[in-house]
Order: structure tokens, then C-alpha cells, then sequence
């Protein structure tokens, strides 16, 4: 068996299972968001805390594109045998905000509506919903 690595600032789900890294495993909140029946839930933690981690996690698990990946992603998780039937159900818009200029209001601005551009795409790309023609 090949040793662990410890994923220092990897914040995606799929690479820490590839690199065969260490992971804490968090997937039994799956289950309880699900429960809480909130309309909207915000993760509010200091920076280093597992957020983006979180939300891949999220990502992977209910993202309908990822299906024939479950057993590998989550097969040692504890949502690996406590699913529920959300699975891979949803088309999963993405926005990521990260290394966005803030150094004035304009800047900020552009930025924000690039990064939304690049979600819209890249959601566009992955589930083929909209022509492009």
C-alpha cells in the first residue's frame, strides 16, 4: 500500500483521493444538511478551515456528471454506504472567487464578472445545455 501525503492547500476532492492523501472524512454532514431542509446555507470558518475542500466534496457527490465515479470517490466514506437520493442528481453550477484583484472597486468588479463568465461557461461545457451557435 503506498503512503499517505498530507494535502496541504489542495481544496479538491477527487485530487486528495487520486494522491492518495490524507483526508478527514466529513460526508456524514452530507446527510444532515439534507435534513436541516434550509433553503440557504452559508460556511462561515476562517481562512485554512476546509471550505473549499467542503463544497468539492459537495460537488462530487451531487454533481449528476460524477455518477460512475461514486464508488471510487466515496466507497471508504461514510456516505459510501449511507447514501441518500440526491446522489448525482444536479447539474452543478460553480463559481470559484478565488485570485480575484481587489485592490479597487473596478478592478473587483471586473474580476467578479470574469469569474462569473468562466462558471457560466464551464457549466455550459460540462452539461451542454445552451447552443453556443
Amino acid at each position: 500500500m503506498a503512503q499517505k501525503t498530507i494535502p496541504y492547500g489542495t481544496s479538491n476532492f477527487e485530487t486528495i483521493k487520486v494522491d492518495n492523501a490524507y483526508y478527514v472524512d466529513k460526508t456524514q454532514f452530507i446527510e444532515q444538511l439534507e435534513i436541516l431542509h434550509e433553503k440557504y446555507i452559508f460556511f462561515l470558518r476562517p481562512r485554512k478551515f476546509g471550505k473549499s475542500l467542503f463544497v468539492s466534496m459537495l460537488q462530487y457527490y451531487y454533481g449528476a456528471e460524477r455518477k460512475n465515479k461514486f464508488e471510487y470517490l466515496f466507497g471508504d466514506t461514510y456516505i459510501g454506504t449511507h447514501s441518500t437520493p440526491r446522489v448525482n442528481t444536479y447539474c452543478i453550477l460553480l463559481f470559484d472567487f478565488s485570485g480575484i484583484d481587489t485592490k479597487d472597486a473596478h478592478s473587483t468588479f471586473i474580476g467578479f464578472k470574469e469569474k462569473i463568465i468562466a462558471g457560466i461557461a464551464s457549466f455550459n461545457s460540462q452539461y451542454k445545455l445552451f447552443s453556443t451557435d
